[in-house]
């Protein structure tokens, strides 16, 4: 595949709004929008079109321009377009290739219509941060606004450790460092340790994903630094359970008293698509610290309680799944059959629902779906 052609195929999915882009041996591109993968018509690739492809995206990638691997990731840049998020991998022997869409531009919490209680939570000075959700879920673009709002709001030294560098930063008030995993340092705890005494007052790990990294960042919030990161789970109460689950059952005790001591909030995020059909919206579930959630994050036999104590929270502007749930249904801005299939307890949820008197026939819609685009070849390709 010329490289031409690459570009166009990268430039149609940042101009379509699509979220991420498939290229695959046997198969049309794939692009997809707001959780549903769509087919180019254009034309069924070929392990030659894949490889080429590769070797267009590793072309300046630190780690060598040898085909010799079965797994890579990291990042590419359409100059001035766009930011790709690249997965390579191999299946039945050939490429297989996933780009992740990076706007250029990071959002504000109004534009993803994200709760302004999340600007409050990045204005914490010291303390451990976590935004989680299953992948695809809008983690890395809320994590980028936090961070953001930092760097617009407050004069201090940000460190962030990625793999790859996702969104890249503008220094505003804030001074910020960026490496990545594989080009500027080896290892997330590697980069945490070397953060430390780089005077930080802002570090944000890219992801929890080992013991290790886990324990460095509770020691970087324990030493006064305001550390943000991300995790895979699906709500506040598991995301404790699994943040304890990285260390070993003897320390499962004062790991949990950590936590309590230095969690400062937890983001659960959902993203559901709304009633017009054209777009999504988040669903999210928001933990502050208070003196009853840190108990019951210490005793494992409470840590069910959590959800109880964010759904009596709303005077400190927490929220629980299925309240927010609520308020976007009684918003307009997303079917009732999206808030049922997205709810953490469907069955308490529907009578809610139905205490309330919202058990009803959606109100239409003007906005149809968006179309499937269709492309001819002899075009644009």
């Amino acid at each position: 595949m010329e490289r031409e052609k690459l570009y166009r195929l990268l430039r149609l999915g940042l101009e379509k709004g699509a979220s991420d882009i498939h290229f695959q041996v046997g198969y049309l591109p794939l692009y997809r929008f707001h959780g549903e993968l769509v087919e180019l018509r254009y034309k069924v690739l070929t392990p030659q079109d894949t490889e080429e492809i590769v070797r267009i995206l590793i072309e300046h990638d630190p780690l060598g321009q040898d085909l010799d691997f079965n797994e890579r990731d990291l990042a590419f840049e359409l100059p001035g377009e766009g930011r790709f998020r690249v997965n390579i991998s191999r299946q039945r022997r050939f490429f297989n290739i996933v780009l992740r869409v990076i706007p250029l531009q990071i959002k504000t919490f109004g534009d993803l219509n994200l709760p302004a209680v999340l600007g409050d939570i990045a204005q914490v000075r010291r303390g451990y941060v976590l935004v989680t959700g299953p992948t695809g879920m809008g983690k890395s673009t809320t994590l980028a606004t936090m961070l953001n709002e930092v760097n617009r709001l407050r004069k201090s030294k940000i460190v962030t450790v990625e793999d790859p560098i996702e969104f890249v930063f503008t220094h505003d008030r804030s001074i910020i460092t960026q490496r990545e995993i594989g080009t500027d340092t080896n290892s997330f705890p590697d980069a945490l340790r070397a953060a430390l005494r780089q005077d930080p007052d802002v570090i944000m790990v890219g992801e929890m994903r080992d013991l290790e990294t886990v324990d460095t960042s509770l020691k970087a919030a324990e030493t006064g630094h305001l550390v943000f990161s991300t995790i895979h789970t699906a709500d506040v109460a598991s995301t404790i359970s699994r943040l304890v689950s990285f260390f070993p059952s003897e320390e499962h005790l004062q790991v949990r008293a950590r936590l309590a001591d230095n969690l400062k909030a937890v983001v659960s995020l959902r993203l559901l698509v709304n009633k017009k059909q054209n777009g999504r919206v988040p669903a999210v579930e928001v933990m502050r610290s208070t003196r009853s959630i840190r108990e019951c994050i210490k005793d494992p036999a409470r840590t069910h309680e959590i959800t109880e104590y964010i759904a009596r929270g709303r005077g400190e502007h927490m929220q629980t799944f299925d309240q927010h749930l609520l308020d976007l249904l009684k918003a307009n801005k997303i079917t009732m059959e999206a808030a049922l299939n997205t709810a953490s307890n469907p069955t308490d949820f529907q009578t809610r629902l139905e205490m309330e008197g919202l058990i009803e026939e959606d109100g239409e819609v003007d906005t149809k779906p968006a179309e499937p685009f269709d492309i001819e070849t002899d075009q644009r390709f």
